[in-house]
């Protein structure tokens, strides 16, 4: 029941940072390498090129036919494409020597020859020139090509990706740290209001034992009495300081049985139903002798929030809680039930969550700490097993048998 991060909680924010690397990686390569494969397949279409210009300018027929070669491979290149002469020389007036090559058409023909002499130095840098040979020894051009669009698009897509995914976390992050802030403050003032509210309750009792005391100084078997109930309510006390010194700790757990734990705490609470104004029957059946692996003092706290949660739900005047004790082949289920107003069907998941309260001075950490206790200390289980509006609600515990 730790309030704050410890070392767990550092490994598993180094585990998400290296989980987050290996994606960031993962997606480099995997880009990298379509990039590698569409840019062997543009050079693959540029050197194909190559070879119809060659078997053209190496042909003794007159009648070639290029259709072949325009309509299947020239058109459909999409890349910045440049032919040279041997000396990387442009011809700017020639339109049929350069594709897919923006620039700006009110330049000169100058103008126009520097830029792509530049361009093709530029080509050069990421792709090497292809040569258009004659008689395989004689350079008649060369064609220079750059990354279409889509490469392009593709080499910057991974870190565009990384840094969206990267804003993405910060925001989630800072998000999620603000919550965790206001999660954090909340527990603590819960925690405040329910050590006051579990003081509260044998204070109360002790102030008006006293009271008692002074009007009836004189009569030595009344002040008997009620030293008697002075005595259970100081254990009370005691009781309470051992369950927050708890927290945080490893509890002992002891083989004991269920029935005698739960009797503790209903003879505590029927002596001071009277001062609730409510009339209830809070009773206890089942099985006397059963035994469980529990914490006594953690269990009576468990109990006792869910008799104060029945207490607060029933509204009639004849109120009932009823405890049950059973026995089967591997746990020991106890189950409390009410006839108060019941909860929502939508809201059963709810009523464990910490800070979640259908009081309206209530601050939801009754429920929390009993689920905490019973599954985390104890290794049972606690649910709601069934509830009807207006009808009640029953609360079920499973504990390991001794």
């Amino acid at each position: 029941m730790k309030m704050s991060g410890g070392p767990a909680s550092v490994n598993f924010k180094i585990l998400l940072l290296l989980i987050a690397l290996i994606i960031a990686a993962g997606t480099l390569y995997y880009t990298q390498t379509l990039v590698t494969k569409l840019q062997q397949r543009e050079r693959n279409i540029v050197q194909l090129y190559a070879k119809g210009i060659e078997y053209i300018a190496n042909t003794s027929s007159p009648e070639v036919d290029l259709t072949f070669l325009f309509d299947n491979i020239i058109k459909p290149i999409d890349f910045p494409i440049i032919l040279t002469d041997n000396a990387d020389r442009v011809n700017p007036e020639s339109k049929s020597d350069f594709k897919n090559v923006k620039y700006d058409s009110t330049l000169s023909k100058a103008e126009v020859k520097t830029f792509l002499e530049n361009f093709v130095r530029e080509m050069d840098k990421i792709h090497q020139p292809i040569n258009v040979t004659y008689a395989d020894t004689i350079i008649l051009q060369r064609i220079h090509y750059g990354d279409s669009d889509l490469i392009n698009q593709l080499k910057f897509y991974p870190y565009l990706q990384i840094i969206i995914a990267a804003l993405f976390i910060i925001i989630g992050y800072i998000g999620f740290s603000q919550i965790k802030r206001s999660e954090q403050s909340n527990i603590w003032v819960g925690m405040a209001k329910e050590t006051a509210h579990q003081f509260g309750t044998p204070i109360s009792s002790l102030m008006g034992w006293i009271e008692m005391m002074k009007l009836n100084y004189e009569k030595p078997d009344a002040v008997l009495d009620i030293t008697e109930e002075i005595s259970s309510d100081v254990d009370k006390l005691n009781k309470i300081t051992y369950r927050f010194s708890k927290i945080g700790a490893k509890p002992e757990i002891k083989n004991q049985v269920v029935y005698e734990e739960v009797k503790k705490v209903t003879e505590y609470f029927n002596r001071r139903l009277p001062q609730t104004g409510k009339t209830v029957d809070l009773t206890i059946s089942g099985n006397q002798t059963c035994c469980a692996q529990i914490n006594g003092e953690l269990f009576e706290w468990v109990l006792e929030n869910l008799i104060k949660n029945a207490l607060d739900a029933i509204e009639n005047k004849n109120g009932v809680i009823n405890i049950d004790i059973f026995e089967n082949k591997k746990n020991i289920e106890i189950e409390v039930s009410d006839n108060g107003k019941g909860i929502d069907l939508r809201r059963r998941k709810d009523v464990f969550r910490p800070g979640y309260s259908t009081k309206k001075r209530g601050w939801g950490l009754g429920l929390s700490l009993s689920k905490r206790i019973i599954e985390g200390y104890h290794g049972g289980k606690i649910f709601v097993k069934s509830s009807t509006p207006s009808e009640g609600t029953t609360f079920k515990i499973l504990l390991k048998k001794c």
